[in-house]
């Protein structure tokens, strides 16, 4: 049964993403199924097998140890802050994002990350079946962010037509920021935030290929990434600390803003309605949670995390789920936790906005003008991913 619900599932997304579609006529459908198939194929191998299993342990102990090492900095500040025995989520949680994004900008002045970041995008454009600025940007995403990673093609983003745009912007938002991975894995179970990352990397293009269709010439298919000027080691260090930490703060401030919102909204809706906001928010959401593989018992809970997500932000549904007292089962943990790891969100339709107008005046005009249809087709990947994962439990 959890089979048939879950084609059906994957059919309906796809059917959505058509609704929408620019050009229905020129979808390319081989890579499609090629990037699904390679979705299913990095699943079983994450989830169900020995390798994948040792994979996911090394790089949930890379950022264990590396939370240790950060948090040796917070305490350092910020020790004797609290009482014993208990915990604070910016000082745990939000901090360490600092000494993560010091080493992505390491990583970066010795152009490690580049390298690894250009070569990974190149072979993932041999699969997608777009251009190699489209692969590139995916990749650049996944760990310099969504906001940050236009820096590194500005000199691209005028030159760039809006259907082009469309996908890079979908790329965006349809990952997550390497300098927060680790934040993510103190809410979640290191093994779905891992698979999620590898499934938002093609499911982003599934969804782009649906709603956006085209074919880069090859002499259009130019990756020109801007290095940016000459910095020292230390100024690269002092400015990447300063980022992390401006991130941090950033995500703290939204969460007081969305959490005490949410509350306020839920005593309303509870005495008036006689249920909470996110009740309602759940009963909505339920027939999509049951969709993608969530037992019908759980749905309305389930709902509610996924709309909470959309509505506010990824980093308040994985608090409400990890502080929540839900007693999902592996089956259900392993969907929601698969579809909160994206930056499929409101918000960040103005992050990604501003971040490209700061750029490209006019090229930011045209990303607000489809952001509505962009937080569209990066929420259907978040459901396309989650339905994959609900095959493996």
């Amino acid at each position: 049964m959890k089979y048939i619900i879950g084609i059906i599932c994957i059919i309906v997304v796809c059917v959505l993403a058509l609704l929408v579609s620019n050009d229905r006529k020129n979808i390319r459908y081989r890579p499609i199924f090629v990037m699904l198939g390679c979705q299913f194929a990095m699943t079983a191998l994450l989830l169900k097998t020995d390798v994948g299993n040792k994979v996911i342990g090394v790089i949930a102990g890379v950022f264990g140890n590396l939370l240790s090492y950060a948090n040796e900095g917070v305490n350092f500040v910020f020790g004797g802050l609290l009482n014993k025995g208990e915990i604070s989520f910016f000082l745990s949680v939000l901090l360490p994002i600092v000494f993560i994004s010091a080493l992505i900008g390491i990583l970066q002045h010795w152009r490690i990350l580049g390298f690894i970041i250009k070569y990974i995008g190149l072979g993932l454009s041999k699969v997608n079946g777009m251009g190699r600025l489209e692969s590139y940007n995916a990749v650049a995403s996944a760990i310099l962010g969504q906001s940050e990673v236009f820096i590194s093609v500005k000199k691209q983003l005028g030159l760039l037509p809006e259907h082009r745009l469309y996908t890079l912007c979908t790329s965006a938002m349809s990952t997550v920021s390497m300098s927060i991975v680790g934040a993510y894995m103190v809410m979640l179970d290191p093994r779905y935030v891992v698979t999620a990352l590898v499934l938002n990397l093609f499911g982003g293009f599934i969804m782009a290929s649906l709603i956006n269709p085209y074919q880069v010439k090859p002499e259009e298919d130019i990756l020109n990434v801007v290095e940016g000027e000459k910095q020292s080691f230390f100024e690269v260090l002092s400015e990447y600390i300063l980022d992390g930490f401006k991130v941090a703060v950033i995500v703290g401030a939204m969460l007081i803003g969305f959490i005490a919102l949410i509350t306020m909204a839920n005593a309303v809706f509870t005495a008036l309605f006689g249920i909470s906001f996110q009740g309602v928010l759940g009963y909505l959401f339920s027939p999509l949670a049951f969709l993608v593989g969530v037992p019908w018992n759980e749905a309305v809970q389930a709902g509610g995390l996924m709309a909470t997500k959309i509505v506010s932000n990824e980093f308040v549904a994985m608090l409400n789920l990890s502080q929540g007292g839900y007693h999902f089962t592996e089956r259900t943990m392993a969907i929601i936790s698969v579809f909160l790891v994206s930056f499929a969100n409101f918000s960040s339709i103005g992050i990604i906005v501003g971040a490209i107008k700061a750029l490209d005046s006019k090229q930011g005009n045209s990303a607000a003008r489809f952001g509505l249809k962009l937080l569209y087709g990066s929420t259907l990947v978040s459901f396309l991913n989650a339905a994959v994962v609900g095959f493996f439990f």
